[in-house]
């Protein structure tokens, strides 16, 4: 169990960083106070909303925490973002004017990780988790010299193997079952959708770093069972959107305590990029779209903002992205420390 303690975290159980306002600084800290790792999800924060909520977790914990964010994937011009966008207006128009929204002009499609980044650095967050790719040589190494350890999202062995060769210290084996984004960084004809059970004992057998599950892990079976497959960690983040002191919307709790593992699927209409949800009415209308015609991430994700934003406003949750795993049959609604003692009871002795 000393490559799990990589983190230095009494448990190698670690709360996903969930962009999009779940990981309240009240559940991270929770999380970390309990022994595990707690992750703010700063996708999608502004480099001024990240330094409070690192800053309000340091004030709730003396624990070991994360900070997630997402590694750019490509950069477009102001002319690619007026075509794109003007697409996904009219893609989404039926449904915009359900909420009587007016077409609106994009501009700022993502947050800038430069700023994000120089925030990890400066508030010397103890742990740096990323998906979507790799930092570059000279941000990994800029890490290294803070003493931050970091931890990779890979879907395919491939993608592991990439990041254990610019020095990342752990990796998340991100099985298909896994609620939210797809991980995915290295193009294919075809979206990796590789199962928990076969992704994770194939990873182990091709990095040398620690491997952590991920994906349709909800209690203490799903931690035992990745343990057997030679993972040394866990990460979970269905489990934690129904606790109590996820910041989740009432409605995605409510969504995720009443649907089963036959209602989620892999959709690229709220954002442009595969992420599995509770199936509604807006991933519905856009299941015979051609993928071509979705607005690429992060373009599509800006488009529907605003959507997403009434949806939740007024409570129509078939508009709202709804976010989980596979497992969420199983998701209960607890308090982190109820939740942390089901699965550390799983943990091999260390």
């Amino acid at each position: 169990m000393e490559e799990a303690n990589v983190f230095n975290v009494k448990y190698p159980i670690i709360q996903a960083g969930m962009a999009g306002g779940a990981t309240s600084p009240q559940l991270v800290a929770a999380v970390s106070n309990y022994g595990g790792l707690g992750t703010i999800g700063g996708g999608y924060m502004s480099p001024e909303n990240l330094r409070k909520a690192i800053q309000k977790v340091k004030t709730l914990t003396d624990q070991p925490f994360a900070v997630n964010l997402f590694i750019p994937e490509q950069s477009f011009t102001a002319e690619e973002v007026a075509v794109h966008s003007k697409r996904g207006m009219e893609l989404t128009q039926p449904f915009r004017n359900r909420f009587g929204l007016m077409t609106k002009k994009v501009e700022k499609v993502q947050e800038s990780f430069e700023q994000q980044f120089e925030v990890v650095l400066e508030e010397q967050v103890p742990v740096f988790s990323f998906t979507f790719g790799v930092p570059t040589d000279n941000q990994v190494a800029a890490l290294k010299a803070a003493g931050i350890v970091t931890c990779g999202t890979a879907t395919t062995v491939e993608e592991a193997k990439q990041i254990e060769q610019v020095g990342i210290d752990a990796v998340v084996a991100q099985g298909s079952e896994a609620g939210g984004h797809r991980g995915s960084f290295i193009q294919s004809e075809y979206l990796p959708l590789i199962g928990t059970m076969a992704l994770v004992p194939q990873i182990v057998d091709h990095v040398t770093i620690p491997v952590i599950a991920a994906g349709g892990i909800m209690d203490e079976r799903g931690v035992a069972a990745s343990f057997a497959l030679g993972a040394t960690g866990v990460q979970l983040g269905t489990a934690f959107l129904t606790t109590i002191e996820s910041a989740a919307h009432p409605l995605h709790k409510e969504q995720l305590l009443q649907h089963n593992e036959a209602d989620t699927d892999v959709t690229y209409a709220f954002s442009g990029k595969a992420a599995r949800g509770i199936r509604n009415a807006f991933i519905e209308a856009h299941t015979s779209t051609r993928l071509e015609e979705i607005p690429p991430y992060p373009i599509q994700n800006a488009v529907t903002q605003d959507l997403r934003k009434a949806s939740s406003e007024e409570g129509d949750w078939n508009t709202m992205s709804l976010w989980a795993g596979q497992g969420l049959r199983l998701a209960e609604q607890l308090s982190v420390e109820q939740l942390m003692q089901r699965l550390t009871k799983a943990i091999p002795h260390q």
